[in-house]
């Protein structure tokens, strides 16, 4: 895909979010190449992340994964993957037929055009932090969008309010699966601030 091609097609996802994820979703990519991609826009958001804290460093008390790119990697990764897993799993029990591979395309292609708005937010941050704010609000509110659709799209649900319903339940699952993970690991609140 040449850069025009991605600029394009992240254009077509915020006016038709369910046009792209039914493009997406026809290539029909291999296990292989969809992990690949999940990997490649981690590592790429990472940089840009580690990119933004040169520009704004992380001020004292931050939660230590926000304090590093490598601390961001293994957050955002973990993060990721579960969103996938619970997404999955969530929309299939309420009736979606949407495979791991399909949704993670979807959360990955999501994931890359949070590169494009990180990216941006790291160049407008030392100009106005306000406005950098508010880009940030305002691509929430359009990933937020899109990221519905792309559910719908991958489960089949007919309806924006299923594909809600899976959201709110799998984001459920994730923090309870995660706080589960951390306690068993012995990772208390105050050891997630790094050195305040």
């Amino acid at each position: 895909m040449t850069l025009q091609g991605f600029l394009k097609l992240a254009v077509e996802t915020v006016s038709s979010p369910r046009d792209v994820a039914r493009l997406l979703l026809a290539t029909r990519l291999s296990k292989e190449a969809v992990w690949t991609a999940f990997a490649a826009v981690l590592v790429l958001n990472a940089v840009v992340y580690g990119a933004t804290l040169v520009l704004d460093p992380a001020p004292a008390g931050v939660p230590i994964f926000l304090s590093s790119p490598l601390f961001y990697l293994a957050a955002e990764g973990v993060t990721l993957f579960g969103t996938i897993v619970c997404v999955t799993l969530i929309g299939r029990l309420l009736g979606g037929a949407g495979r791991m591979t399909d949704v993670a395309l979807l959360l990955v292609w999501l994931q890359a055009l949070n590169l494009i708005v990180q990216a941006v937010t790291a160049l407008v941050l030392p100009l106005s932090p306000g406005l950098a704010g508010l880009l940030v609000l305002l691509a929430s509110g359009l990933g937020f969008w899109i990221l519905l659709n792309f559910i719908d799209e991958a489960h089949g649900l007919g309806s924006l309010f299923k594909a809600f319903v899976v959201f709110l339940l799998g984001l459920l699952a994730l923090g309870f699966a995660l706080s589960v993970l951390l306690t068993v690991a012995g990772v208390t609140p105050e050891g997630m601030m790094g050195n305040v």
